[in-house]
């Protein structure tokens, strides 16, 4: 016969497991694109696109990590820097 023991499911650590995949998600989404227009800096642009190219790869970087942790607003600050970048590739390239 089956076991009535099983503990019920935890809905509330479930739902902050899906918030944390999801603000991951789109965090990783926005540092990947801002990553490849920093490869753009770096292949087409001169000397000024790939000092630019760094800067803003390292404002990648630091901008996810606060991203992740500001949690279910925080694609805003990697977004900030992806537009940044945008402007700049724009600009220099």
């Amino acid at each position: 016969m089956s076991d009535d023991t099983a503990p019920a499911m935890d809905y509330e650590a479930h739902e902050q497991t899906y918030e944390g995949f999801i603000t991951f998600s789109k965090v990783g989404t926005i540092a990947v694109l801002n990553i490849v227009l920093c490869l753009i800096l770096f292949a087409f642009g001169g000397t000024v696109a790939t000092v630019f190219g760094w800067l803003m790869l390292i404002a990648t970087i630091v901008a996810s990590v606060i991203g992740v942790a500001l949690g279910a607003s925080g694609w805003m600050a990697p977004a900030a820097v992806f537009v940044l970048t945008g402007i700049l590739a724009i600009l220099t390239v």
